[in-house]
């Protein structure tokens, strides 16, 4: 009797297994993953410009949700194989819906975000798939897909960890790299660096104009220098240009012979802006050699007075100066 009990409760499960089978099939069961974008300190002055962590493993039909914790301007973004890369205005065009599905067919896009926001992408087949950042060239990473019934490697608690452990990494060479002292009339615009992983690329960028106050005497010129390898800075005098026409410098700048952009102030009202300034990106083979970066801008100031100056890009960040001008 007590056979016949214990056979019939087998075949009753395995019945109902079927049945769940049936009703729920595997993707019904898919999880939603959390990551996040960037890392940045109390100050804002240190930003880690990087997607935290840059490597996953998921399964098919599984969700990720990026949380934007940081005041920098990011995107999360999935370009098709070969697309050519668009600015962060354009997007693919414009931003896709937040759920948007992933298969490496159609480009999705956040659009720009920053804190608080969060956007989910879903991944319905498996594949490799590159994630970039349309803000930030060298902030990249990858997301595996694998079927449905495939071992992953990783659950989520490893990763809250990876991107503590990655975010926390990234910071602590920001502020290593902060300590950097220019000559009495030199200011430097930003200091960065680019980290690999087995995912992409990761980047640090201290946001901070270093030695960013000087006082000088009518007729003194002060040079700003770019130490970034990883994102872009102006020198902003004056009213800021719009938001989509900050490459360019303003039409009173010229180009000294070394390269180097060039103005001259008269006065605190006048509107400077140097456009960006910022290292050429690297070579890669097949391609045409890039062009070289304008990565200084001088400035001679031929009246007294009290001139303040922002990046455009990251004055909300706390990238800000002054220059004292004396008789």
């Amino acid at each position: 009797m007590t056979k016949l009990v214990t056979s019939q409760l087998r075949r009753n499960l395995c019945l109902c297994s079927l049945l769940t089978v049936l009703i729920f099939p595997v993707s019904a069961f898919a999880d939603t993953w959390q990551l996040q974008v960037g890392a940045q300190t109390g100050d804002k002055a240190n930003q880690a410009l990087a997607f935290l962590p840059n490597e996953i493993w998921i399964h098919a039909n599984d969700t990720i949700t990026w949380s934007f914790v940081v005041d920098e301007i990011h995107t999360v973004t999935f370009l098709t194989p070969g697309q050519v890369r668009p600015s962060r205005f354009a997007g693919c065009p414009g931003a896709t819906a937040d759920f948007s599905v992933y298969d490496g067919s159609v480009c999705v896009n956040s659009g720009i975000l920053q804190k608080p926001a969060t956007y989910s992408v879903v991944f319905p087949a498996p594949g490799n798939f590159k994630l970039v950042c349309l803000a930030h060239p060298d902030m990249t990473a990858t997301i595996h897909v694998l079927a449905e019934l495939t071992a992953l490697p990783h659950d989520q608690a490893f990763y809250d960890q990876q991107a503590a452990a990655q975010g926390g990494s990234l910071l602590s060479d920001a502020r290593a790299s902060a300590h950097v002292h220019a000559a009495h009339n030199a200011v430097i615009a930003g200091v960065g660096k680019i980290n690999g992983t087995g995912g992409g690329t990761e980047t640090v960028s201290v946001m901070r104009f270093m030695d960013a106050r000087k006082v000088i005497h009518v007729g003194d010129t002060v040079e700003w220098t770019t130490s970034e390898a990883v994102t872009s800075h102006t020198i902003t005098f004056g009213a800021e240009p719009d938001p989509t026409n900050l490459v360019p410098p303003s039409a009173n700048v010229t180009v000294d012979a070394d390269g180097a952009r060039h103005a001259i102030i008269s006065s605190p009202s006048d509107v400077v802006h140097s456009g960006f300034i910022t290292q050429a990106p690297q070579d890669r083979t097949a391609l045409a050699q890039a062009p070289l970066g304008v990565t200084r801008f001088r400035v001679t100031f031929t009246q007294p007075g009290l001139y303040h100056y922002v990046c455009a890009l990251h004055d909300d960040l706390g990238m800000v100066g002054e220059i004292v001008v004396l008789p």
